[in-house]
């Protein structure tokens, strides 16, 4: 080998006044000649490469001046990049010349240059069919099928090389030196979607160097991240995790597309937002507490800049049941404990909110809740955690289980709470958590009264739209109520408009008079309760039935109003 360096020099020149003669190899003659050389020629590339990879584009420059002119005419001969090993060989010698932070002009031309050879490597739409012909001949192969396998071999290729690398890093991990990895990625940009791309593109997502810092460059990992989030690739869960872990503007890209196709296309509709919540796989990524960490606090920032809409809180509330489940499925051995996704939360308050409303007898509901509202006023009342930052953390927890809050409103109005002060307290700090003391005894007496108007509701024959405007504060000129308990109040009148026969009478014409932004809230409640209902097997009860059909009727009506 030290022989065979000492004559690189010589063989050079020998190797690039081939490469001049044969040029494209067009004539009987020259195509005679490559074939001659093929095999000492790749023993040559092979030695070339094992020089250049230990050195940077100005020494490599320096100590072949033409290396650029030899390794591009090689290229664009079909003999030669169709033989064996070359086309990878010639790939990696180009690797290795790229310039990951190129410093001036000529650095600049040069990564453009060798960017547009790597892309007619990997594309046969670069080739003409007199090329393609020449080659196929030569091979066996007809002209529609040589370009694809080649391709496809090549992937291969490289994908073995890059995990073997991987596996048995301790023992051999100067391999793939982290410049050509990065070059590698970088070439990668232009052909994301191409199918047969798609193993080297996972191949390079699970790859790690032997550095610190980032070996795949950042075009390529937003350019991923891009043609995934538009459905253009479908990457395994194992990228998509990698990928968000080393790429954080990614992660945060992928959280907010979410966001925003949940409020604007499937708000109303909780079986699609469940889909659509499963298919993005931030749920099966968030099993790892750096991802589910950072998407927690996105989700917290739009809680406190919307001041906790609706719509906020049942997204949050779909994404962690989505994420529940597919913690239960992948952690049957618990990798990470849940103190590791609420770090700042009591892990009682976690395990009892953790407990699926659907594995308990509907008669033991009433006794859970009590517990969960003990639990948490107990937390509420230390004084060693009186602060706003610790109230709001137990609260944020509460709010991603918001089930239980829907589920306490419901027992209220069907009696069968046996402690209605427990769980109108749990309401109350649902929809207010940074009362205390006297705010929070003034934010009891609001709820009881509420709580005792809509109780008395039943017992109304006829009910009328107005009997529903005066308990809702319509009626009066000015509702003096604070807007949380307005909130409450339309929570639990939602449910008597579910619950009651009176009411769902007349559920329709006093949803139609409300306000748009009051309907929309009406009607995105019953949704998600009707889902709800389904989920937990009371859709074929009477209120079930009742609720399914009045969201129909909503939503036949809301359709027809936007039409006209």
């Amino acid at each position: 080998m030290a022989q065979d360096t000492l004559d690189l020099p010589l063989n050079f020149k020998f190797w690039l006044n081939k490469a001049v003669a044969w040029g494209q190899a067009t004539t009987f003659e020259s195509q005679q000649d490559v074939c001659l050389h093929l095999p000492q020629l790749q023993k040559f590339l092979q030695q070339i490469y094992e020089t250049l990879k230990h050195m940077d584009f100005p020494v490599a420059i320096q100590r072949f001046p033409l290396i650029g002119q030899l390794l591009g005419r090689l290229c664009w001969n079909p003999f030669v990049i169709g033989y064996d090993e070359n086309q990878k060989i010639l790939m990696w010698c180009l690797c290795c010349l790229y310039c990951s932070e190129p410093r001036n002009p000529i650095e600049l031309e040069a990564n453009i240059w060798i960017r547009s050879l790597l892309c007619h490597l990997l594309s046969s739409s670069k080739l003409g069919p007199n090329e393609v012909g020449t080659i196929s001949q030569a091979l066996g192969y007809t002209s529609p099928d040589y370009y694809p396998k080649l391709l496809k071999n090549m992937v291969l290729s490289l994908v073995t090389e890059l995990r073997v690398n991987h596996l048995n890093g301790f023992s051999i991990r100067k391999i793939i030196p982290d410049r050509p990895v990065k070059a590698m990625s970088l070439l990668c940009v232009p052909l994301l979607t191409l199918p047969d791309i798609l193993p080297l593109l996972e191949a390079l997502l699970t790859y790690h160097g032997d550095e610190p810092k980032e070996v795949l460059c950042s075009e390529f990992l937003e350019g991923v991240n891009e043609a995934f989030l538009q459905k253009k690739i479908a990457l395994s869960e194992s990228a998509i995790l990698s990928l968000w872990l080393r790429h954080l503007p990614s992660l945060e890209k992928a959280t907010l597309n979410l966001f925003e196709n949940l409020i604007s296309r499937h708000r109303n509709f909780p079986q699609e937002m469940e889909c659509f919540t499963k298919d993005s796989l931030l749920p099966q990524a968030a099993c790892h507490p750096s991802i589910f960490r950072i998407v927690d606090e996105i989700f917290r920032n739009a809680l406190l800049e919307t001041n906790g809409t609706s719509e906020v809180l049942t997204i949050i509330q779909v994404f962690t049941r989505c994420f529940v489940q597919a913690f239960q499925k992948d952690n049957q051995q618990l990798k990470f404990p849940l103190k590791s996704y609420f770090p700042y939360a009591s892990s009682s308050l976690i395990m009892v909110l953790l407990q699926n409303p659907k594995d308990l007898p509907i008669g033991r509901w009433c006794q859970h809740l009590n517990y969960i509202s003990e639990t948490l006023q107990k937390i509420v009342e230390d004084q060693s955690i009186q602060s706003c930052g610790n109230l709001f953390e137990h609260w944020f927890l509460f709010i991603h289980f918001g089930e239980w809050a829907d589920i306490a409103a419901e027992e209220l109005l069907m009696l069968r709470a046996e402690s209605p002060a427990a769980l109108l307290w749990l309401l109350a700090f649902y929809y207010n958590p940074c009362d205390r003391n006297q705010k929070r005894t003034q934010t009891m007496v609001d709820a009881r009264e509420a709580h005792g108007c809509i109780m008395k509701l039943f017992s109304r024959t006829p009910l009328s739209v107005k009997d529903l405007q005066a308990v809702a504060g319509e009626s009066s000129e000015a509702d003096t109520r604070h807007p949380y308990i307005q909130r409450l109040m339309r929570h639990l009148l939602l449910n008597f408009l579910l619950l009651s026969p009176e009411g769902h009478k007349i559920a329709q014409e006093f949803i139609t008079t409300q306000t748009d932004e009051i309907a929309n809230e009406f009607l995105n409640l019953i949704a998600h309760t009707t889902y709800r209902w389904r989920r937990l097997g009371i859709e074929t009860l009477r209120p079930g039935k009742l609720a399914r059909d009045l969201l129909q009727e909503l939503q036949c009506y809301r359709t027809k109003s936007v039409l006209l």
